[in-house]
């Protein structure tokens, strides 16, 4: 079986793709390197290519039985300040992904998602569980839901079953050092203040210390990248054994606020963090924690790795790269 990794030279999907290999299945990567880099995709067969161009697409499509589908922009704030790229690219380079699965006339073709906890907005119920009401309250998070919906109707029409993975916050790098975390600018959290404690940075910016938390900053749920490749792995082998498509959650259920994470970086490091506390960004909410039981119960799932486990591969990532 071919697997298409779609936005396979990124963050997730490169380590997604090295746990395929690890399982025995064969990996084609699809990305068009514009926030990907090819030296993750190193020792993989990789297109050079973009969604929203269909013949090469469609080429590319014909040659594999499933796809994995990470191709898409993720930052929140840019989201907001340019909707139209980000519906260009989720939205309608998702749609041309699909189409491009139809107009191959593969049948029993599976689709597995990387969605994200941001379908959900500002949810008032701690831990998060799938049932929770979609309300989006970004261009980011409404371009994942409408993907959502639409496989639900391209399987309703044409049979394309599928996985929703909804990620909460993707942490650490691969254990062997060899690939991790590349953003420019870089948003999240763990390489913030690692950067910070080594001085390729600026001191971390901490958004808001007066949240209704015990610290009084904000909770999230930091699962190692590690551990959702291998729930990707998981999607794949219950598709493939004929079951029904579904929806998970994937995290470890347990939250870590900004303050716990810079304590973790300062174990690992050995050095302090140099911070300053800054408003807050419009539209964070106080805690986003998952409830991972479906995803325990359908794939047998269940994180392995800790926040400082994240903290120390991103760590070893980093020094390798030398910022």
């Amino acid at each position: 079986m071919k697997i298409l990794v779609v936005g396979g030279a990124g963050y997730i999907g490169s380590h997604t793709a090295r746990v395929l290999r690890g399982a025995g299945l064969d990996v084609l990567i699809y990305d068009n390197l514009s926030t990907g880099f090819d030296f993750l995709a190193k020792g993989f067969e990789m297109v050079v290519g973009d969604v929203h161009e269909g013949a090469k697409l469609l080429e590319t499509v014909k040659r594999c039985d499933a796809v994995m589908h990470f191709a898409a922009n993720h930052f929140v704030g840019e989201s907001v300040v340019n909707p139209r790229k980000y519906y260009r690219n989720n939205v309608e380079g998702g749609l041309s992904l699909l189409n491009a699965i139809v107009d191959s006339g593969k049948k029993n073709f599976l689709v597995i998602f990387s969605s994200t906890c941001a379908v959900y907005g500002s949810p008032t119920r701690m831990p998060i569980t799938e049932d929770s009401p979609l309300v989006p309250v970004n261009p980011y998070g409404v371009s994942k839901a409408f993907f959502e919906q639409a496989l639900q109707s391209y399987e309703t029409a044409y049979g394309i079953r599928h996985a929703n993975l909804r990620y909460f916050n993707a942490a650490g790098a691969d254990e062997s050092g060899e690939i991790g975390e590349c953003h420019d600018p870089e948003p999240h959290l763990i390489p913030l203040a690692l950067s910070a404690a080594a001085g390729f940075g600026p001191e971390l910016q901490v958004y808001g210390t007066d949240y209704p938390t015990l610290d009084g900053t904000c909770i999230r749920d930091y699962t190692h990248v590690v551990d959702l490749a291998e729930a990707h792995v998981k999607a794949l082998q219950r598709l493939q054994s004929g079951n029904a498509s579904f929806t998970v959650n994937l995290g470890t259920g347990e939250g870590s606020s900004v303050n716990q994470v810079i304590a973790a970086v300062e174990q690992v490091t050995g050095r302090k963090v140099p911070r300053k506390t800054v408003p807050r960004r419009p539209g964070d909410p106080p805690a986003l924690v998952a409830d991972p039981a479906r995803a325990q119960q359908l794939l047998q799932w269940k994180t392995k790795r800790s926040l400082l486990d994240s903290v120390s591969t991103a760590w070893k990532w980093m020094q390798r790269r030398g910022k």
